[in-house]
């Protein structure tokens, strides 16, 4: 590691199952400008408190700023609370940066699963949001449209990765079966694959819309970001 370098480790996300990437501008003296879990704030702390144990990892770009003005960037921004899981999340900062550039490669990872939040009702506050000329109120929109998705994430996406699971689980049991000669057992098993897909094709069109949504939402940021620096 050097100064100016991205770092970043992995952490989990908060209660949902896996890890994230929690990133960072090295400053080259023990210390890291990040925006900070839980304050939201971005701020200098030491890399042990960055790092919380983790293994460190570095963030290679073909091009990019050079390391006084990546640290300088960072610096700039130094107490900034404008803290958003979509659209200005740690990556976002340094990201930005180191080159210049607004963007997570996390949120292409994304894809809240909808099941009692009609997608479309996402579409008028995200449009609204886009169209407005007072800033406040865009951010407002836009951060309800956020917890929208997050709600829906936070109760749904279990039951989306479980129907996945349930899937290949009921496959697996049909064709062991057969090798069994059990065709009453294959038969049922391919039933319950099959209601379990279905569920699953049922959510996909959500998926997809609510993509496009949210990568509307990344470049309205990035243009927003582009205008204030």
């Amino acid at each position: 590691m050097a100064r100016g370098d991205q770092i970043y480790v992995m952490r989990e996300f908060f209660n949902l199952q896996g890890l994230y990437e929690h990133h960072g501008i090295d400053c080259g003296d023990g210390t890291v400008i990040h925006y900070r879990k839980p304050s939201e704030t971005v701020e200098r702390t030491s890399l042990a408190t960055f790092a919380q144990g983790q293994k460190i990892y570095i963030r290679n770009y073909p091009v990019s700023y050079v390391s006084d003005v990546a640290v300088r960037r960072a610096e700039n921004r130094l107490g900034e609370r404008k803290y958003n899981l979509v659209f200005n999340n740690c990556e976002h900062f340094a990201t930005w940066c180191k080159t210049g550039v607004n963007y997570s490669k996390q949120i292409k990872d994304f894809i809240p699963v909808l099941s009692h939040i009609n997608v479309d009702n996402l579409e008028k506050p995200i449009e609204q949001a886009l169209n407005e000329g007072n800033k406040d109120n865009t951010n407002e929109l836009l951060n309800q449209a956020l917890a929208d998705i997050r709600v829906a994430w936070d109760n749904i996406q279990p039951q989306y990765k479980e129907a996945i699971k349930e899937i290949e689980t009921w496959e697996n049991v049909a064709k062991k079966a057969l090798k069994e000669n059990r065709e009453d057992l294959a038969r049922a098993a391919i039933q319950k694959k099959l209601n379990y897909k279905k569920r699953a094709e049922e959510l996909e069109p959500m998926l997809k819309k609510l993509a496009t949504m949210t990568e509307t939402l990344i470049r309205n940021q990035i243009e927003q970001q582009k205008r204030k620096f």
